[in-house]
């Protein structure tokens, strides 16, 4: 009902369960799936998995919604392939919102989920980031640098642009050479290599990012 309540956008489907979902992904084509992680006969992360690793599905994004807001849920549903993650209290308005986020290309997660997944990495930084390999950020340029410390903190690329005195294209262009360079699937995985090398300092970890926009 909220999501047709919607203009922009239109519910195409609905399932059951994991399986279910992934085979609807098939037949129905969406834009975008909007995915539960506690479902009957094939759990959400599994179902994301298996849409993402599907060539034929290449362009359909993954919103992850879910009661369940912890460390390891977090992680897996990235690794899955799921390009946002919001828990089950986001007020309507901001579900919309993720939706059309998450839909335009760009990646979304709830703040305080992102927070201790940011201080889990930190932690331990022997776990692998997915997708992108230990030192891959010496690969970055000065200015490919200050860009991915904006990501990280949140900024999407008009916003980075304005900070940095950039177009939106050309930030756009940048953005897209980082995820190149690290082997990022996505935003979301910028974010994570951004803490995890130390190019940025969690909020009240008493550091400063490695480099960035003066």
């Amino acid at each position: 009902m909220l999501v047709d309540s919607a203009r922009d956008m239109e519910v195409v489907g609905q399932a059951g369960t994991g399986r279910q979902a992934v085979e609807l992904a098939r037949d129905a084509r969406a834009d975008l799936v909007v995915m539960d992680i506690r479902m009957p006969d094939l759990d959400g992360i599994e179902a994301t998995r298996r849409i993402a690793a599907d060539e034929d599905l290449a362009g359909v994004r993954i919103l992850v919604l879910t009661t369940y807001d912890t460390d390891d849920h977090i992680v897996e549903a990235l690794r899955a392939g799921a390009s946002g993650f919001l828990v089950k209290d986001t007020r309507p308005a901001e579900l919309l919102d993720a939706i059309r986020t998450v839909a335009a290309g760009e990646s979304l997660l709830s703040p305080g989920p992102t927070s201790r997944l940011i201080a889990r990495v930190l932690r331990a930084p022997s776990v692998p980031v997915p997708g992108v390999p230990a030192g891959a950020l010496a690969a970055l340029s000065e200015r490919e640098r200050q860009v991915l410390v904006l990501v990280a903190r949140g900024l999407n690329n008009a916003e980075a642009a304005a900070t940095l005195g950039l177009s939106p294209l050309t930030t756009k262009t940048h953005v897209s050479r980082i995820m190149g360079k690290l082997g990022a699937r996505d935003r979301a995985q910028l974010v994570i290599a951004a803490y995890e090398s130390g190019l940025v300092a969690p909020s009240g970890a008493g550091g400063q990012p490695a480099s960035g926009p003066s």
